[in-house]
């Protein structure tokens, strides 16, 4: 039910995504310059990797070793406006078609997160990653890493069609009002680094 669920409600909404999505990536061009799309191994149900798009958000500026420079040296105004509409995610409504990502799950974090979790933690996994998810309504980037993944492990136990439509709807709401995008003092959020 709920892969007929995500697939009905992406078929919806396919002629605005598409357009949305080609207007993004002319802007991204200009803006940011190619590629348009950022490519990155998530983890998946189980952990099992796959290849997550976004619009790109951010400059590939480097220091003079060829490192990349912090996340805040090249978060733009276009890229931190993207960021904070959910605009850059769009994209990933293509992971959902291929049964990578569903609509609503946990969020797909980095893969060198997965040896840090705790058991309990890690059953973050145990469904399919999400576009949104039961922690990114209750304060997305503006929580700690042990709430998110405690919201996370939440949804996981307490998943149901009627919580789905829920987070959908408060996405919605949280997107408009614009709260959350970033933890205190970051671009983002800082990396997590596994628990005390």
């Amino acid at each position: 039910m709920k892969r007929v669920f995500d697939l009905t409600v992406i078929l919806l909404m396919s002629p605005a995504v598409l357009l949305a999505c080609l207007l993004i990536g002319l802007a991204v061009s200009v803006f940011l310059g190619r590629p348009v799309l950022f490519r990155q191994r998530r983890p998946g149900l189980h952990g099992t990797p796959f290849m997550m798009i976004k619009f790109r958000s951010m400059r590939d500026d480097r220091d003079e070793f060829g490192n990349l420079l912090p996340d805040h040296q090249r978060l733009t105004r276009f890229g931190a406006f993207l960021r904070s509409t959910s605009l850059d995610e769009l994209p990933g409504l293509w992971n959902v078609v291929k049964g990578e990502m569903s609509l609503v799950g946990p969020r797909p974090l980095l893969m060198e997160y997965l040896p840090l979790y705790t058991t309990e933690q890690a059953r973050r996994h145990d469904v399919r990653p999400g576009i949104t998810g039961w922690a990114q309504v209750n304060g997305r980037n503006a929580v700690s890493w042990e709430e998110k993944f405690a919201y996370d492990v939440w949804y996981v136990d307490n998943r149901s069609f009627a919580l789905d439509v829920r987070i959908l709807w408060m996405t919605i709401i949280k997107v408009l009002m614009r709260k959350g995008v970033s933890a205190e003092g970051e671009a983002t959020m800082s990396k997590f680094k596994g628990n005390a």
